[in-house]
C-alpha cells in the first residue's frame, strides 16, 4: 500500500532552517509528481511547492518563493523541502502528498498523504 511518511520537523527560531524529508513507498516514486501541503489548526490547508517525477519543474506558493526548496530523490524514494528564513508564520503541520493533477495549483486534488511532522518557528 502506499506510505508517506514525513519526518524532520521541530522548533526552530525565526531566521533559521529546516530539511524536511519524506519516505515513499508502496508505488513507483519516479513516476508520480509529488507535493509539500501545510496546515494550520483551525485553518484550511495551504499548497506549499510541487514538483514533476523526474524532478525538473519545481512550483512554489508566493508565501515561500525564494526560501523554501523541494527536490527529491527518486532512487531513494524520497522527497524533500529545504526551507530557510522561516518566519513565524511558517509554523504549520507539513504534510508531503501525491498529487493527480496540475502542477502549482492551490486546489489539485492529492490522493495520498502522509501524517504530518509539525513545524513550529519561534524565539
Amino acid at each position: 500500500q502506499v506510505q508517506l511518511v514525513e519526518s524532520g520537523g521541530g522548533l526552530v527560531q525565526p531566521g533559521g532552517s529546516l530539511r524536511l524529508s519524506c519516505a515513499a513507498s508502496g508505488f513507483t516514486f519516479a513516476t508520480y509528481d509529488m507535493s509539500w501541503v501545510r496546515q494550520v489548526p483551525g485553518k484550511g490547508r495551504e499548497w506549499v511547492s510541487d514538483i514533476n517525477s523526474d524532478g525538473t519543474n519545481t512550483y512554489y506558493a508566493d508565501s515561500v518563493k525564494g526560501r523554501f526548496t523541494i527536490s527529491r530523490d527518486n532512487a531513494g524514494n524520497m522527497l524533500y523541502l529545504q526551507m530557510n528564513s522561516l518566519k513565524p508564520e511558517d509554523t504549520a503541520a507539513y504534510f508531503c502528498a501525491r498529487p493527480v493533477g496540475f502542477l502549482g495549483l492551490e486546489n489539485t486534488r492529492r490522493d495520498y498523504w502522509g501524517q504530518g511532522t509539525q513545524v513550529t518557528v519561534s524565539s
